[in-house]
């Protein structure tokens, strides 16, 4: 049994969910200060949720292709995206931002406005309220966010397969060496990609259950 599926997977999983982490946060953070237009790029920035993942890989492809601005700006540069490792990570960055996002978002909504009118009047620069008062207050949330990023990236398929393609060794990942197995007639190479997703992703769901649980018991505390 090849195990690279399971290492492309790994890597593109870490790399995507690092690359969701900061720019989930960040965005989250620039949506809340907006005083106009917050729904629609809100809606923007949520879109690769509802999005099927062959359009949004179709979209990607569009959007990175040899012809396009940006694939034309990035080949000069030496870059390439489509057909390549990088387009897995793409592909998972994108159908797992919003998760993050929302994740993130939800926790700085929800975040007493009190503790950020206590550090503005003690002079406190907004760079610092932010780092010290309210990541450190919505991290159970932000937590929460980056391992349900980190386990869609894991079962990512049809992005990936549109922009990145299907290439042993270097782009296969184990949602599509499954694909390849069914295809292929090999259903015991098939059930054992299963087996390995399944494992890995309940031992991400346990984690978030724990996560949740440590959230809802500090919410209870501060109740009383």
């Amino acid at each position: 049994m090849e195990w690279s599926p399971l290492w492309i997977s790994l890597k593109t999983s870490i790399c995507a969910t690092s690359i969701t982490f900061v720019l989930g946060i960040g965005m989250a953070y620039l949506v809340m200060k907006l005083k106009r237009g917050r729904l629609l790029i809100d809606g923007i920035l949520t879109l690769p949720l509802v999005l099927p993942p062959t359009v949004l890989g179709f979209l990607l492809l569009v959007v990175f292709g040899q012809n396009s601005p940006l694939g034309i700006f990035l080949a000069s540069g030496g870059i390439s995206v489509v057909f390549r490792w990088e387009g897995t990570v793409v592909a998972a960055s994108v159908v797992s931002f919003p998760l993050m996002y929302r994740a993130t978002r939800g926790a700085f909504e929800q975040l007493d406005c009190n503790l950020i009118y206590v550090s503005r009047t003690l002079g406190i620069s907004e760079w610092n309220i932010f780092l010290k008062v309210i990541l450190p207050n919505c991290k159970q949330s932000i937590l929460a966010g980056t391992i349900l990023s980190f386990a869609r990236t894991i079962g990512e398929f049809g992005a990936t397969m549109m922009l990145a393609g299907n290439i042993p060794g270097k782009t296969q990942t184990m949602a599509t060496a499954v694909y390849t197995a069914v295809q292929s007639g090999n259903r015991a190479l098939a059930y054992r990609w299963a087996v390995v997703i399944l494992l890995i992703s309940a031992v991400t769901m346990i984690a978030l259950n724990v996560v949740e649980r440590q959230t809802s018991m500090k919410q209870e505390r501060n109740q009383f």
